[in-house]
């Protein structure tokens, strides 16, 4: 989670690709980045395709994200679970710091931390940031959740390296072992955040007290676009009224296609 340069692209537009995101609600125009490469090339490579045709926006927060492009939302049914979908790959990540998710940016949806340290992305799904302006005041608890959010990365690598321990004690019903290793651990995950905690550049700063965004999601996700066009799109569908696990109550469906490359 772009209309305004902010450092985020210094190659001229007409140099990048381009693809137009068709909806009910409009269009929306998308310049894919060329310092993405991975990640321009097969999202052209599955627009070019069809593969989003008939594909839905399954998973819809205001004040946050629209996510789509999983294949199997094709002709869902308004009970089944969705989100599980791809083409059978994913794609190296490809996290650049200097594109941030400002409200607008097309970025890849992936597996959480614990199955997925690097990070890899989806090869097919895909979200748009709405996000919101944070007030200049906001600034130091943003900075705050960023620490938090770095100590629990820090924890979850600390507990998947005394994965053996933790599970003998839970085994043999240790809980006394147990439960001060865990304090150790947090102890030293939290020290280790401390030591170097999360700070927003001048940019991301700048960015988000104007343009808007979700500042958490930076560095964990390849963002590798920008709505150029259409963002009044995106607020319309980011204010559809969602049933469980986000889906829209009423389908929302795209076609994409590529306009120049």
């Amino acid at each position: 989670m772009l209309l305004v340069a902010c450092g985020n692209a210094q190659n001229t537009a007409d140099k990048r690709p381009v693809v137009l995101i068709k909806t009910q609600f409009g269009n929306m125009k998308v310049v894919l980045y060329n310092e993405t490469p991975k990640h321009r090339d097969n999202f052209l490579k599955l627009a070019k395709a069809g593969y989003y045709d008939g594909v839905l926006f399954h998973r819809v927060i205001k004040d946050f994200m629209i996510q789509g492009g999983d294949p199997e939302t094709r002709n869902a049914k308004p009970d089944q679970q969705l989100g599980n979908g791809g083409p059978g790959y994913e794609i190296d990540n490809e996290i650049n710091p200097k594109f941030l998710h400002k409200k607008g940016a097309l970025a890849a949806a992936r597996e959480g931390d614990q199955t997925n340290p690097q990070k890899k992305s989806s090869g097919s799904q895909f979200y748009i940031v709405q996000g919101i302006v944070f007030p200049d005041n906001n600034i130091p608890a943003l900075e705050a959740k960023g620490t938090e959010k770095l100590a629990q990365s820090y924890m979850r690598q600390l507990t998947m390296a005394n994965e053996d321990s933790l599970k003998f004690y839970q085994k043999s019903a240790n809980q006394i072992a147990f439960a001060i290793l865990i304090d150790k651990l947090q102890t030293e995950a939290l020290a280790k955040a401390q030591k170097t905690p999360f700070k927003l550049t001048e940019e991301q700063k700048q960015v988000y007290t104007t343009i808007g965004g979700t500042p958490h999601l930076d560095g964990n996700y390849t963002v590798f676009g920008e709505v150029i066009e259409g963002l009044s799109v995106l607020d319309s569908i980011a204010a559809q009224p969602t049933g469980p696990n986000d889906r829209p109550q009423k389908d929302i469906k795209m076609e994409i296609s590529v306009l120049n490359e």
